[in-house]
Formats: structure tokens, sequence, C-alpha cells
């Protein structure tokens, strides 16, 4: 029993870490205002060379840009139910 329930707790705590929206999905709703080329500082999806040096930063240091504020970009950008592990996956997504 005791087996059980350290396996549901560590699958439980997997379910945790992942984002709970689709990273697509947020960033048709918050973040492509700006991040489609209507605002020239703010990286576009895909553009490897504007986010290389963002992400030389550490994800850590972009989630926490994005979740207070940074320059143009609004605190929580736009997204205002967004997790962590949400601004993630769409740092990311937008990255690639």
């Amino acid at each position: 029993m005791k087996k059980l329930l350290l396996a549901a707790g560590v699958l439980l705590l997997s379910f945790n870490s992942q984002a709970a929206q689709d990273p697509q999905a947020v960033y048709a709703r918050a973040c492509s205002a700006c991040h489609n080329g209507q605002l020239p500082t703010a990286p576009q999806k895909g553009d490897k060379a504007a986010w290389q040096p963002r992400l030389a930063k550490g994800m850590d240091a972009l989630v926490q840009s994005v979740t207070n504020g940074f320059n143009a970009m609004p605190p929580r950008g736009l997204c205002m139910d967004c997790t962590a592990e949400d601004y993630q996956a769409v740092i990311q997504w937008m990255a690639e």
C-alpha cells in the first residue's frame, strides 16, 4: 500500500510540473499581440537569433520578467491565468 501511495504521489508531482495550458493557445490569446511583429522589441516566434540572448539569461529569469513585466511587456504578459509552468512552455514554444 505504501508503494502505491508513493507511486501516486510521484505521478501527481510530475503532472504538476507541466503546463496546464496549451502554449499555442496562450500565445494566440495573450502573447501574439506583441510577439507577432507589431512591437519591434518583442522577439517573434521562431526568431532564434532574437531569442538566443534571452534564453542565455536562463528560464527562471525569463519567467520572472514575464511575471513582473519587463520594459514594454506588462506584468503577467497579458495572461492573468497563466502559471510559471505555462509561461515556461510558451517561452520554449516561441523560441523554437
